[in-house]
């Protein structure tokens, strides 16, 4: 049964009109995933339609984390600078922000991800498979899901957002472009942790003083 809800949901996550939602709801079974597609293919998508779109504007955002630990950049486009200037899209660029600091992704599209790094976690998650002791014919099928669930670690857009897990990242875009009228894109981020990539002393500070008193007591 396609309820008032399912269309509003779809709406908002494509733009497009009351109508197409609900035949395409219809021809989907009621399924949204399915009935994005639908009417992607039939160009009913505003989101689709502004795929092509050149977005030039935006705005550079900045969160900081965890009292200074924590820094994000983020790069978000739109099509005009009336957009760029609204509330909504600040704080759409603001929140994806915090998300970035969340979930620390690595890279924004699946493209991103270098072919070599790929391939290389490609081996090691065929490795894992064959150690686990499934059968050779198995291990590709295994790999194929096992990569998908990797972008959704490291790719900005696959991951789930952070405020609200049952959309991901691309689903947030999508919406808010079905709902400010213009073509959205987040171009890049930067984020940075406090001693990130230098190597920290692992000894307890506990178990370093208690040897020093120790020493003094056996002098």
């Amino acid at each position: 049964m396609i309820t008032t809800k399912d269309i509003q949901e779809l709406r908002a996550k494509t733009g497009a009109g009351i109508v197409d939602c609900k035949d395409a709801l219809t021809e989907a079974n009621g399924d949204i995933e399915k009935a994005i597609e639908i009417l992607r293919e039939k160009g009913k998508a505003a989101a689709s339609r502004k795929a092509g779109r050149i977005a030039a504007e935006g705005l550079v955002d900045s969160y900081i984390h965890f009292g200074g630990k924590i820094g994000v950049l983020v790069e978000v486009n739109c099509e005009t600078d009336f957009v760029a200037r609204s509330d909504e899209f600040k704080e759409l660029v603001h929140n994806i922000a915090i998300h970035i600091a969340a979930a620390n992704p690595l890279y924004v599209n699946v493209e991103d991800v270098p072919t070599e790094d790929l391939e290389k976690e490609k081996e090691i998650l065929k490795n894992q498979a064959l150690n686990e002791g499934k059968p050779a014919n198995v291990v590709e099928k295994m790999v194929e899901g096992r990569i998908k669930k990797y972008y959704k670690d490291v790719c900005l857009m696959e991951q789930e957002y952070v405020k609200d897990t049952s959309k991901t990242i691309k689903d947030l875009i999508i919406e808010a472009t079905g709902k400010i009228g213009e073509k959205i894109s987040i171009r890049r981020f930067v984020r940075m942790e406090v001693g990130e990539g230098l190597e920290k002393r692992s000894d307890n500070l506990a178990e370093e003083v208690a040897k020093q008193v120790a020493n003094m007591k056996n002098k």
